[in-house]
């Protein structure tokens, strides 16, 4: 099959540093465009973040898409993006920290490694506190530091007064030839609450809804839609080949393996809601039937073939995880039984014992055995590599994994001699600095998150755990 080339206006929305507006501007644009002008628009996030898809998928009504170019192949993250612009007028990325921030002094996993990947024209949002003619420096530095990044224009964020946003506009538009595409003035509504990981969790609270409509009434005064619109437009059509085609079969949720499908529990509520889409998506494609699980309301756990356990905060509903005796004493039976379980962060911390959140101790499930202390500081951040070190349901020693790590949390009172650790630790922290990901019985939990399209074997050999712990001998 030829190479076919589609039009597909996009942009991403970077910045010279984290923390100058990225998210709420890309919030508003969502926003106004999806509300006032009726566009259907498809939302992406660079990097491994959960929180922030989560507030892009509220505000579009379609699932947002993590880009990111530590774990995946520029390839990978063409067909990914192609995949999920079906039916959509215009794709956004959000980007993350600076434009060409990255792991190494090549900037590997970049914002602008996506923007390259996808071809895609650049929007720099800039914090102008305490800022004039300056701003003409800085955009320019970011408009030639690589010449394969178009930035297309710029907004204003945290303008003082009318005067102020005049000087800025002008030294754009004179020294660098650039567009100012919007212009946000301080105190501006366009704000999320947040807490210790970031934004909170879009689904966590219903109030919150009300932000996001505020965000999208105040945006169209700040931002030029019309402006934006035309230069998203103005980029290159996006080569499509039978690669991308196989991608999306790979993932359609409709195909399943031969056979009965085993059934996977999935914990999905306000304590557990760090889930990528494709990684539900790629366990429904290796045949599994996925069954939601509300940690805190459902009294019994439901018959299944095996448990993916996601992160969330399950410190901050760690009262109503506890008072939920029944479910955690039927998941301590069944892991006992040898109930295939993967977990991640959250719900390794839900596994053990106990959990201590600001100087109050809450009883979780008791399977695994250790406690968990919650600390004001981070205890992992960033990119997780880990080689395999002892088998498990899912890995197979000397594979190398890649993932991301994020959490306050580390384990206290372990008893070493009941568990075995499934990963060496190659890049980040994990448990302890050394080690990562333990085994009890058919239980692997880690800190370590994964995402499908950077470790394609993941969701087939967890299905396959579930299908032979259903069917013994199978």
């Amino acid at each position: 099959m030829p190479h076919r080339s589609l039009h597909m206006p996009r942009l991403v929305i970077g910045a010279p540093q984290g923390r100058s507006g990225k998210t709420t501007v890309t919030m508003g644009l969502l926003a106004a465009l999806a509300g006032a002008r009726g566009l259907c628009v498809q939302p992406f996030k660079k990097g491994p973040d959960f929180i922030d898809p989560g507030w892009l998928t509220r505000v579009t009504g379609r699932a947002c898409r993590n880009l990111d170019s530590f774990l995946m192949t520029r390839e990978i993250i063409r067909q990914s993006f192609v995949r999920h612009m079906d039916g959509a007028a215009l794709g956004v990325v959000e980007g993350a920290m600076g434009l060409y921030d990255g792991v190494d002094l090549a900037g590997s996993g970049s914002t602008a490694e996506i923007a390259k990947a996808i071809q895609a024209p650049v929007v720099l949002v800039v914090d102008t506190t305490r800022m004039t003619r300056s701003v003409a420096a800085m955009v320019m530095g970011f408009m030639h530091f690589d010449p394969e990044i178009r930035l297309a224009g710029v907004i204003l964020n945290k303008v003082a007064r009318p005067r102020h946003e005049n000087m800025l506009r002008a030294a754009i538009e004179q020294y660098c030839g650039l567009p100012v595409l919007g212009a946000v003035p301080k105190g501006a509504r366009l704000t999320i609450p947040d807490r210790h990981l970031g934004l909170i969790p879009a689904g966590e609270r219903e109030e919150l809804g009300r932000a996001v409509e505020e965000i999208g009434r105040t945006a169209p005064e700040y931002l030029d839609l019309d402006g934006l619109l035309r230069v998203a437009g103005e980029a290159p059509p996006l080569a499509a080949d039978r690669a991308a085609a196989q991608t999306a079969e790979n993932f359609d949720g409709s195909r399943s393996a031969a056979g009965i499908r085993p059934v996977i529990g999935v914990f999905k509520d306000r304590a557990f809601s760090f889930y990528y889409p494709d990684n539900l998506e790629a366990l429904a494609a290796a045949g599994a039937e996925l069954k939601y699980i509300d940690a805190i309301n459902d009294p019994v756990l439901p018959e299944v073939d095996a448990l993916y356990i996601g992160g969330g905060f399950p410190e901050v509903f760690a009262r109503e995880l506890a008072a939920n005796r029944g479910l955690r004493a039927a998941l301590r039976t069944r892991v006992e039984e040898g109930l295939p379980v993967y977990a991640e962060c959250g719900g390794l911390i839900y596994l053990g014992r106990r959990v201590t959140w600001r100087e109050e101790v809450f009883e979780m499930c008791g399977a695994l055995p250790f406690d968990v202390v919650m600390s004001d500081r981070p205890q992992g951040h960033g990119y997780e590599v880990v080689e395999v070190a002892e088998p498990n349901i899912v890995f197979q020693p000397g594979e190398v994994v890649k993932g991301h790590e994020f959490h306050h949390s580390r384990l206290a009172n372990l008893d070493r001699e009941k568990v075995r650790f499934a990963f060496r630790v190659v890049r980040g922290w994990g448990i302890d600095g050394r080690c990562d990901g333990l085994i009890y019985k058919n239980v692997l939990a880690t800190y370590n998150h994964i995402h499908a399209l950077a470790v394609p074997r993941w969701a087939p050999r967890l299905v396959g755990a579930a299908r032979e712990h259903r069917w013994p001998g199978l």
